[in-house]
């Protein structure tokens, strides 16, 4: 199909492939299984490394876990951030603008990792 619409075409004649596949699993599926699937003593039952469950369901998860957690993609995010700096840095017209930008950026970053740490958010007890 050549053209300006043949590649809507192609892209329609694909949705319609993926759509017929969706029916025909999902029909199927209806098909051929049981009519009255068996529900045996304790399938519904928790099951975690070969152990009986002992206990309630309710486990309290301490907050640094998130806070670390959060950390992390802050300075993933800083990461992101760097290399594009990097790769723009030496090229002509961005030297002193370029630098100003990042030292702010990273001055934020390091303002917030010192609150963490004066906070004790960074001590692991």
């Amino acid at each position: 199909m050549t053209g300006y619409l043949g590649s809507y075409a192609t892209l329609g004649l694909l949705l319609l492939a993926a759509v017929l596949f969706f029916v025909t699993a999902f029909s199927a599926n209806r098909v051929l299984r049981p009519a009255r699937p068996a529900d045996p003593a304790g399938k519904r039952a928790g099951y975690e490394c070969g152990l009986d469950p002992v206990g309630g369901d309710w486990a309290q998860m301490q907050i640094r876990y998130y806070v670390y957690a959060y950390l992390y993609v802050l300075f993933a995010v800083e990461a992101v951030f760097l290399f594009p700096w990097a790769m723009v840095f030496d090229r002509p017209g961005f030297g002193a603008v370029t630098v100003a930008e990042m030292g702010v950026f990273v001055a934020v970053v390091a303002l917030g990792i010192l609150y963490a740490w004066r906070k004790r958010i960074l001590h692991w007890t």
